[in-house]
């Protein structure tokens, strides 16, 4: 025993208790006893049974090691040492020639009756905290845990560092931790008790005495003589944090775990850490002194070094690509080449962004030069030349050439791996293939070097073999076979004496395309002596077993060079650009679109499209994009076909026959004409898949960049302007809006917010009407509350939307109050000076941000009392004080904006890409002021859009800036300053990138601030701002040093600021120093020094546009949610009728828009009363005659024969562009089939309700959301009605639904019951409260972590996989049960050996049923899940 054995001795004495395992076969509980004695302070089990000698040894040990005699020479305390060292190496090594689990492992491998060891526990578990109650009591393990969460585990961290000691503050009841939430708080948070667990303290001394035997006078002796026993307690530390180091185990109970090597990988999960941007990843690019952006985009290609010569290749391959479309004059295409470059270099070199280049770096973007002019005699003065400048580049561009040097970068990549492959098998093999060697460098699509690569794996696939058999992998450095490339077959016909007919065909697959291509020089097919079936039929041909007859051989023979010339590159090079050339597309319905597509249907433009070229759809791409959608869901087929295949077949057919005429060519060529039929079909399917994919490609790149475009207009503008008040002013705004309410009804919300964003006020207007004083009506009450409200706050504006189109009654009635009481805004100073008002402005506002914001979490938190109808009306407020903010704080929601009517069929990843283009753009525009951003989150949100930053690189620069203090004086301090101890917060790279567009207002009484650094203008042009700031003022050179020795060196452009002259520098003559500048230095400021004479006279002017007032037609849509597409005159829509007079009918769209319907409308007869045709509150099927937008108004008509003869859409169709005559065919045949049967047609005043059977549907509901809703006709009769709604993808549950209080057999019932035991009193109320809370509850279960999304098959196999790899650990979890719509599978397995169990989990409105159980939430089923399995193995034990 050693003194560290008694040091610790006490801390070792409980692991004398015995611990407990469970036997998963049994359910049983068995002791285990821990008894290893080792270094580690393991000691036996009973302590007692230890002899008198030992405690000698110990007390010798003692002596020995921390007694040194006084008189002890040097040499004998240095032997004594080595001594020591040695015995401890000695037992390290005894110690680690113990068995560890591996050995255990193998043992049992060799001799299968050994028992094996459990094996070992995860190392890293969730830090859990154990209720009070289970601290004092330590229940016996059972089958009561089988079901603790996976986070749960049956130790401690404690107990995985020290594997055989039992810890009894662990030894608690697993069961505790069950149902962990039900001793929660009331707020959900832990109960202040279960806050008082004990932690141990360090190492305790206190056990010395039990450890020696020596009673208290002995010990008191002995510690006056030998000490505490802790002097060498901090060697024993460093020992421990050693190991601890070495075995990587984190002591969850030490309050310093986090400083001694606690990390947030260790504590969270890597979805959590991923999402809040914290992986070892995210940490690194905010170390790397690169753009943010750039690493991201960069990411698959950071190991990629381009050659010199790929360089080169790179701005010639992204100018081919640009130029076709650009449109300029063909002199211009030399200097757009020389501009790409640069832009490139830009990017890849300097590491410079899109805005940077943009704004420090446009003159390499303008192309300009000297014009001579003839002279004018009458201005002798004037210059002989004039400047012309054209820009070559466009910000859209810009953008273009950073994503085509990604897709370059790929196109290298994979190059270089082909090119190495090569290169390996050459070296392996000697040999020369010339299609590789010309193909291989030339390829400049990845389409050719996918054609170049199925070559490789199809001609040398014996070669790549041996290749892949050298390297022990199934690849080729990189390079993947494809599925179904192995060409075992076709090996086998080139290794045969068959491949002598191949060769026979007289030409080779690569000769005959050159031929096609017309490429080098002509190569002449060449006949044999013989026919074909001769030859196949000689000896030098058969070659048995495989092939032992002619007709094999020919066979065999025709399909490999058949598929020579399929996999020939430069054959699919030539039907590439045949396909590209004359290509058509048609579109043919299916037997399922025949049905489901109408002509009311959105996809009947195309239901008979024929002949479409693949320019037509460049001009209208969401045309192709939804066709690829439909074909998707099944109703139509797109097909591709050259248009002229028969003529270019036949050109084909020219090439490969031989100009000889006799028996035996013309045999050869039938033969040649065959084989390229057959390469031709297989060509064509994968050119056409190609094109497809291509072309479909092309126009989500369009759709995307429409709606950059659209987002781009909607983010330049400035706040709203008040009047007399400078661009870019803030407003005070109030916000009012009715939502969604019945105008005159419900009330109107509203709230006031200041120019910094605060909200003051907030309420509601329950009364508000404005009185007619002709017949003594008064106002409402509101009227005067709105009124002072006005009046004492003095707005701006008075900001207005909602949800309905009755938000246009509530805006006429504010107008009609401003005008009649006169309210006006804030007072102002006009030009003149006079301090006067106008009435005040009131606006529509574009409420998609507000529809947003008022259910957004951040809303939440910024507003937690407010209702989310004001928490809306803040969000208008807002957006009219800063748009430009409002967007970047919806970060990536703002995909869920409608910019385009095609945005939803382009990848929403692919939209958030251009969408972020746009913010980066405008907010880099706008500018940053840094020390804003970092007390406000709200101007935070731009930082990770500003040049250089991302989100990363944004938290890391306000983390920083806070570490220095909370403030950045300039912005060289962003790079860090040695001197005033101010750490560098970005590198000088972003630095570069970002400096000019993060800006600090200027303090003109602090001498250290810079006015330079409250500009445009990047820190390096501060020489040139200051320079010309002193020849404005007319300074000489020693001016200029007194000033700058004095005051620094921005005391020049300070005094032009102080003297008020910037208006100097307008004076400069800037066109010479450009050229001064571009001669001497090969800089070119011209664009640049422009840029600092604004900024030097106004900083940072606001340069968006003034705020956008939304037109009638989008106040239509967003009021409606109807397009002109959508609603128009002339179409036939349902209409509930409001009210019936005498001669006429007011009626309601389901839109909203209201409408009148006169007499003459009503009915043919004029003897009928409309009371006696019509009733309220009937839906009728009306006629649109007439629609007003503006006011969202309409006149409809019920007359038979107006609704029998809806207005069809125009369709501007070219002749041969419609299959006319598939059309009627089709409308024939559905007439057939429609015949009526007698049987009344039932009809629901509902906008839900359609005439479906149950497989309609299920149809219309497929490509639906999750938990819609369609209500249809019964087939058990006139008093009851189905509900079908959509429980996952291609799940649907039918609901019978019984109805009561019928007041006519076809009117809806006044009571409505589901399955005896719901009741409701409409539709609506059914609806929301019975299937929408259905809905609710799947998707809170497919969205619990428990959920499979598999079968039950699947889910199984989870559980077995899980169970196997955990074998102590039981486990369950859901999946959906697809026979039965509304039940669930709960799935369990309670131990490795233990059967595969599951129940059915019912969905029933606001809650889950499980074994006639009813539980609100998945917790409390989870919860009670686990009672029931426990209660029930308790009963199966008694």
């Amino acid at each position: 025993m050693s003194a560290r054995d008694l040091i610790v001795g006490e801390a070792e004495l409980d692991s004398q208790e015995e611990d407990e395992s469970f036997d998963e076969d049994t359910g049983e509980v068995r002791l285990k006893t821990n008894g290893v004695n080792g270094l580690n302070g393991h000691i036996d089990d009973s302590s007692e049974e230890e002899d008198d000698d030992d405690d000698e040894e110990a007390a010798a040990a003692i002596r020995k090691d921390f007694i040194v005699e006084d008189d002890e020479e040097p040499e004998e305390r240095e032997r004594k040492r080595r001594e020591r060292k040695k015995r401890r190496r000695e037992e390290r090594e005894e110690e680690e020639a113990g068995l560890d689990e591996e050995d255990f492992d193998l043992i049992g491998e060799a001799n299968p009756e050994f028992e094996r060891r459990t094996a070992n526990e995860p190392k890293l578990k969730r830090l859990k905290r154990g209720h009070k109650e289970d601290r004092d009591e330590h229940k016996p393990k059972g089958v009561e845990n089988i079901f603790d969460s996976e986070e749960e585990d049956e130790d401690d961290y404690h107990n995985q560092r020290q594997p055989h000691r039992a810890d009894p503050r662990n030894q608690r009841d697993e069961f505790a931790d069950f149902i962990e939430e039900d001793f929660d708080g009331p707020d959900g948070a832990p109960d202040d008790d279960d806050a008082d667990i004990a932690r141990t303290t360090g190492r305790t001394y206190t056990g010395i005495k039990d450890a020696t035997g020596l009673d208290e006078a002995a010990l008191e002796d002995m510690k006056e003589a030998f000490g505490e026993g802790d002097e060498y307690d901090w060697a024993l530390n460093i020992q421990d944090q050693e190991d601890e180091a070495e075995q990587h185990v984190i002591d969850p109970e030490d309050p310093d775990a986090i400083a001694k090597g606690l990390e947030l990988k260790d504590v969270f999960e890597p979805s959590q850490l991923a999402e809040k941007l914290l992986t070892d990843e995210d940490n690194s690019i905010r170390a790397v002194d690169v753009p943010e952006r750039f690493q991201l985009a960069r990411k698959p290609y950071k190991d990629l070094l381009l050659t010199d010569d790929q360089f080169k290749e790179r701005g010639n391959w992204i100018s081919d690509l640009l130029w076709d479309r650009k449109g300029l004059p063909s002199e211009l295409k030399d200097p757009f080449r020389k501009a790409v470059a640069k832009v490139l270099e830009f990017m890849a070199v300097d590491e410079y962004e899109v805005p940077f280049i943009i704004q420090h770096r446009k003159d390499w973007l303008i192309h300009s030069q000297k014009i001579p002019v003839t002279p004018d005699p009458s201005n002798p003065g004037a210059p002989d030349t004039v400047l012309d400048a054209k820009k070559l580049l466009t910000h859209s561009e810009l953008w273009r050439i950073a994503e085509f040097d990604l897709k370059f970068r790929a196109l290298v990549e994979k190059r270089n791996a082909l090119t190495e492959t090569y290169t390996r098998l050459q070296d392996m093999d000697d040999f020369q293939d010339d299609i590789l060697k010309d193909m291989l460098p030339t390829a400049t699509t990845m389409e050719e070097l996918q054609d170049v690569q199925d070559y490789l794996h199809f001609q040398h696939a014996s070669r790549l073999a041996d290749l892949a058999a050298m390297n022990a992998s199934s690849t080729a450095n990189g390079i993947h076979r494809r599925p179904g490339s192995s060409k075992a077959l076709f090996e086998r016909v080139r290794s045969s004496k068959v491949y002598g007919l191949v060769r026979a065909f007289g030409i080779t697959a690569d000769a005959f395309a050159q031929n096609a291509l017309k490429e080098g020089r002509p190569h002449y097919t060449e006949d044999p002596n013989e026919r074909p079936d001769d030859l196949a039929d000689s000896e030098n041909i058969m070659d048995p077993p495989d092939y032992s007859t002619g007709a094999q051989c020919l066979k065999a023979a025709k399909a490999m060079f058949a598929e020579e010339i399929f996999l020939s590159p430069r054959m699919r090079k030539l039907m590439r650009k045949a396909y590209y050339q004359d290509g058509v597309i048609d579109c043919f319905r299916t037997e399922k679109g025949l049905r489901r597509i109408d002509e009311n249907h959105p996809y009947y433009d195309f239901k008979y499209l024929r002949n479409q070229q693949m320019r037509d759809f460049a001009r209208q791409p969401d045309l192709f994009l939804r066709m690829i959608r439909a074909e998707e869901e099944g109703l139509v087929e797109i097909k591709i076909r050259m248009q002229n295949a028969e003529s270019f077949k036949k050109k084909l057919y020219s090439v490969i026959e031989s100009d000889n005429f006799s028996e035996v060519a013309d045999a050869w060529n039938r033969e040649r004409r065959e084989v390229l039929d057959m390469a031709i079909l297989k060509l064509n399917k994968i050119m056409a898949r190609g094109v497809k994919e291509n072309l479909k490609n092309e126009c989500e790149d369009q759709v995307a960049q429409r709606c950059r475009e659209e987002f781009t207009k909607r983010l330049d503008q400035a706040p709203y302007k008040p009047k007399g008040m400078q661009l870019g002013t803030i407003p005070r705004v109030l916000a009012i809006s009715n939502g969604a309410g019945a105008f005159g009804r419900e009330a109107v919300c509203w709230a006031w917010v200041e120019e910094d964003g605060r909200v003051l006020e907030n309420g509601k207007f329950n009364d508000l009407f404005l009185g007619d004083p002709e017949r003594g009506q008064e106002d409402g009450v509101d009227v005067k509350a709105l009124v002072k409200l006005v009046e004492r706050r003095k707005p701006d504006v008075i900001g207005l939307s909602g949800f309905s189109a009755d938000t246009r009654k509530l805006y006429k009635l504010l107008e009609e109050i401003i005008e009649r009481k006169d309210l006006r805004g804030a007072e102002y100073e006009d030009e003149d000076g006079i301090e006067r008002t106008d009435k005040l402005d009131l606006i529509i506002v574009n409420d998609e941000v507000a529809r947003l914001y008022q259910t957004s979490q951040r809303a939440m938190l910024e507003h937690p009392g407010f209702a989310p109808l004001t928490r809306y009306c803040v969000g208008l407020a807002k957006y009219l004080q800063n748009p430009l903010k409002e967007y970047a704080a919806l970060a990536k929601d703002i995909i869920s904006i409608t910019l385009d009517p095609a945005q939803s069929y382009v990848p929403q990843e692919k939209i958030f890409r251009f969408l972020e283009t746009a913010l980066v753009d405008i907010v880099n525009l706008v500018g940053v002021e840094i020390n804003d951003a970092v007390s406000d989150w709200y101007t935070a949100n731009l930082l990770p859009y500003v040049s250089g930053l991302g989100p990363r690189k944004a938290q890391q620069l306000l983390k920083v800036i806070n570490l220095n203090g909370g403030s950045v004086g300039t912005r060289a301090e962003l790079v860090g300053d040695a001197d005033q101890q101010r750490i560098g917060a970005v590198g000088p790279r972003v630095w570069a990138n970002c400096a000019s567009f993060l800006y600090i207002d200027f303090d003109s009484s602090d001498q250290d601030a810079d006015y330079l650094d409250n500009t445009r203008v990047h820190p390096e042009d501060y020489e040139l701002g200051r320079k010309m700031a002193a020849d404005a003022l007319e300074l000489d050179e020693e001016d200029i040093e007194a000033e700058t020795s004095e005051n620094g060196l921005g005391a020049i452009v300070r005094k032009l600021v102080r003297d008020d002259q910037q208006e100097k520098v307008n004076d400069l003559i800037l066109e010479e120093y450009a050229e001064q500048l571009e001669r001497n230095f090969n800089q070119r400021k011209r664009a640049t020094l422009e840029t600092i004479r604004a900024e030097l006279q106004v900083p940072y002017e606001e340069l968006r546009d003034n705020f956008t007032l939304l037109s009638s037609e989008e106040i239509f849509t967003m009021f409606t949610g109807e397009t002109r597409d959508t609603l128009y005159e002339g179409m036939v829509v349902p209409a509930s009728i409001k009210k019936v007079g005498e001669d006429y009918i007011e009626a309601r769209m389901d839109c909203g828009i209201e409408g009148t319907i006169p007499l003459s409308e009503i009915s043919s007869r004029s003897d009928i009363s409309p009371r006696q045709l019509f009733q309220q509150f009937q839906t009728v099927q009306a006629k649109i005659m007439y629609l007003n937008r503006k006011t969202l108004a309409a006149t409809f008509s019920l007359r038979e024969e107006e609704v029998r003869n809806p207005a069809k859409k125009e369709h501007d169709r070219m002749p041969g562009d419609w299959d006319d005559a598939q059309e009627r065919a089709d409308k024939e045949s559905m007439k057939e089939k429609n015949d009526v049967s007698g049987r009344t047609q039932r009809v629901v005043k509902h906008p839900l309700f359609k005439p479906f059977n149950s497989a309609q549907a299920q149809e219309f509901l497929g490509s639906q959301a999750r938990g819609d809703v369609v209500i249809r006709p019964s087939s058990k009769g006139v008093d009851h009605l189905a509900v079908t709604w959509k429980v996952s993808d291609n799940i649907y549950q039918h609901i019978d639904v019984l109805e009561l209080d019928k007041s006519s057999q076809f009117s809806s019932g006044g009571t409505l019951k589901i399955g005896g035991k719901y009741t409701y009193t409409d539709l609506d109320e059914l609806i929301v409260n019975h299937v929408k809370a259905m809905a609710k509850k799947v998707d809170e279960m497919m969205l619990d972590e428990k959920y499979q999304n598999g079968s039950k098959a699947e889910t199984e196999r989870w559980l077995s996989t899980y169970t196997e790899a955990n074998p102590k650990r039981s486990v369950y979890a859901f999946c959906i049960d697809p026979k039965h719509p509304g039940y669930f599978f709960l799935c369990f397995k309670a131990g490795q050996h233990a059967q595969l169990q599951s129940w059915p989990v019912k969905v029933v409105p606001q809650a889950f049923e499980l074994q006639r159980n009813m539980y609100p939430s998945m917790m409390a089923l989870c919860n009670g899940f686990k009672l029931l399995f426990t209660n029930m193995q308790s009963g199966k034990r008694r």
